[in-house]
């Protein structure tokens, strides 16, 4: 198993790194609630985890029904032939977009990419992507760190410490372009398929790792450490052992091409001297061959691996966990921006509540982040539980909001 980095710093992001359960343990014992409003409050928290849970369950099925006509994995049988629903796989990517920026993940441009792929890798291979092959990509990262690394060469002898920026969290969705043929890229993907994965610590100068039509390519230091060896090798055997061969095969071809007159005569001594030679460049050729694709299959084995430990699901299992994600994030927001006006007891502007709220994480649990005060109170609007006078805010009282989440949850199935 590779080596865990270690963390250096972190960046801020609208990521929350707790629980929601573990959130609310935190607020009831930050301020030290009465047993009745400890109580409340406990509930109001389980009925607003009730609520997004419900909404994000239809978003997840939303995205299976888009999903299902690509899924590779798929173990049931389709509809027959007039029953199908309307086409719903355009919109796969508009949907998955919302669903992971609800859950606090950020798109990477294609800047961001060619960056990467212009950064020395830090598994020591070049890697070569050839975004041509596909018609869409979506790219999104959770998390971004410093890191460092402790890397070794020459045999162990040399050791190294590495900084690198590292995503904690990585979303890859590819769509391949569609062919006239049936002809599988890269031997693994057929056009017009789609791909869907989840990594995790990914270095930011190896995103091309990630993607299903990487090639391992030479890099200029492994290029001399094998030609360097090849051509002087190469030149001593052919001074020490191929020297007389050179001078029978020219006497040979020049006495066949009326280039001399000096007939040459082959005897079995000079036939087997000269098979002889042959074989060894023969040999000797293959052995250069061997040597690179034994270099080459290091590497491949050296991104497998690191892949192997990088990779958290694949395909529809990536939606499960981005809608977890996303009713996590969603309902911390709204959780922690509703106790922190209930306790304010005056009513705040969205800059003060924000910043309350980051000043908290800070001084108490030594946690830098970027609350997303913006869609926090958008929730809590929507739900009806906060007032707005005056560009200020205030929560409703617990009994209040109690009742409406209540209130909300009977009616929902209501026709």
């Amino acid at each position: 198993m590779p080596p865990t980095p270690q963390t250096a710093q972190v960046d801020k992001t609208f990521f929350i790194p707790f629980r929601k359960a573990d959130l609310l343990q935190m607020c009831l014992h930050e301020w030290d609630l009465p047993a009745e409003e400890k109580k409340q409050f406990t509930q109001f928290y389980q009925l607003l985890e009730n609520q997004f849970h419900l909404d994000f369950h239809q978003k997840l099925e939303s995205l299976k029904a888009a999903y299902a006509p690509l899924d590779p994995d798929a173990d049931t049988r389709p509809l027959p032939e007039g029953l199908e629903e309307a086409d719903k796989t355009g919109n796969l990517a508009q949907q998955l977009s919302e669903v992971l920026t609800k859950a606090n993940y950020q798109a990477l441009t294609e800047q961001d990419l060619a960056v990467a792929m212009e950064e020395a890798s830090l598994f020591k291979i070049r890697l070569q992507v050839d975004l041509h092959d596909f018609e869409e990509v979506v790219l999104y990262s959770r998390g971004e760190s410093i890191r460092e690394e402790q890397l070794s060469s020459l045999f162990g002898l040399r050791k190294q410490t590495i900084q690198f920026r590292n995503y904690d969290r990585v979303v890859l969705f590819l769509r391949f372009k569609s062919s006239d043929t049936d002809e599988k890229v890269n031997n693994a993907v057929t056009p017009g398929s789609v791909v869907l994965k989840l990594f995790q610590n990914v270095p930011k100068a190896d995103l091309e790792m990630l993607f299903p039509n990487t090639r391992i390519r030479m890099r200029n230091s492994d290029k001399l450490m094998i030609g360097v060896p090849a051509i002087i090798s190469g030149a001593v055997m052919a001074a020490t052992k191929l020297g007389a061969t050179f001078v029978l095969l020219g006497a040979l071809f020049g006495y066949w091409l009326g280039l001399s007159d000096t007939e040459v005569t082959l005897n079995k001594t000079s036939v087997l001297a000269l098979l002889a030679s042959l074989g060894a460049v023969a040999g000797y050729i293959w052995k250069q061959i061997s040597s690179f694709k034994t270099r080459k299959v290091r590497f491949n084995q050296a991104l497998t691996e690191n892949l192997y430990f990088k990779n958290l699901d694949n395909n529809q299992g990536v939606f499960h966990r981005l809608i977890d994600d996303a009713e996590e994030e969603e309902c911390k927001e709204a959780m922690l921006a509703y106790a922190f006006l209930l306790q304010a007891g005056t009513p705040l502007t969205s800059a003060e509540l924000d910043k309350n709220i980051e000043q908290w994480f800070s001084n108490r649990w030594q946690c830098e982040l970027d609350f997303d005060i913006e869609d926090a109170l958008n929730k809590l609007s929507s739900l009806q539980l906060i007032e707005l006078d005056n560009q200020r805010y205030s929560a409703k009282s617990l009994g209040e909001a109690l009742s409406i989440l209540d209130t909300k949850w009977d009616n929902y199935f209501s026709v």
